[in-house]
């Protein structure tokens, strides 16, 4: 479960990156790198599930992680 702990955060960390470019640059990575509005879709999504992850599964994490 630790593996899937990282994998939500380094994806909620990209999510974020982008947005922050979006609003001060007006420049989509995910577009940049993707190119495929449908792909496009599903790397949001993806985004989105691991966002819902942390925050459903917040206490649980913190005591895998004992912090």
């Amino acid at each position: 479960m630790k593996g899937l702990d990282i994998a939500a955060a380094v994806l909620i960390l990209i999510g974020a990156f982008n947005w922050g470019l979006v609003g001060l640059f007006d420049v989509n990575l995910i577009d940049l790198v993707v190119e495929n509005p449908i792909i496009d879709r599903f790397v949001y999504a993806i985004i989105g599930v691991a966002a819902i992850y942390k925050v459903v599964y917040l206490n649980a994490i913190r005591a895998r992680w004992k912090v």
